[in-house]
């Protein structure tokens, strides 16, 4: 079965990511047309950066090689069920469709929980831990307009 290789290729990358020491037990392939564009492993310790998710970093290859800000033919196998900042970015991506393995009470059992940032993202903007504050609204919003009313942009 094709689905299944695509997930033991992201399976696989995941054991040698650990062995190696880049980073955390995660990896993902993207998958267009049956065939793999793009891979990637978790690389956040190895990076110093928090973004560096396998799915991320797998996105951010697959739009290099098919030279397209979009993914909306392809699919993503990756070894964990995607953490919110992934999955906002599969959204953004539009990959038309997640394939995981582990879920994410898996990924907690192991130290990787992400139950935090589901709560978080339920409060108003005043109970989060994180303070947003708004400023400057009225000066941002014309660059807004501006692009609002730009013929030649690149809609995305």
């Amino acid at each position: 079965m094709a689905e299944e290789k695509h997930m033991w290729e992201a399976i696989e990358l995941s054991r040698r990511n650990i062995q190696q020491g880049v980073g955390g037990p995660f990896a993902a392939v993207i998958v267009r047309n049956g065939s793999i564009v793009a891979r990637g492993t978790n690389l956040v310790t190895s990076t110093n950066d928090p973004t560096a998710h396998a799915e991320i970093v797998a996105i951010r290859a697959a739009c290099r090689s098919l030279k397209t800000f979009q993914l909306s033919d392809c699919e993503i196998y990756t070894t964990c069920e995607p953490c919110p900042m992934c999955l906002g970015a599969i959204y953004w991506a539009r990959l038309k469709a997640v394939v995981y393995a582990n879920t994410r009470r898996d990924a907690a059992a192991i130290g990787f929980d992400d139950e935090f940032l589901y709560h978080e993202f339920t409060l108003p903007l005043t109970d989060r831990k994180i303070s947003l504050t708004q400023m400057l609204r009225h000066d941002a919003l014309q660059v807004f307009q501006e692009w609002a009313f730009m013929e030649d942009k690149t809609r995305y």
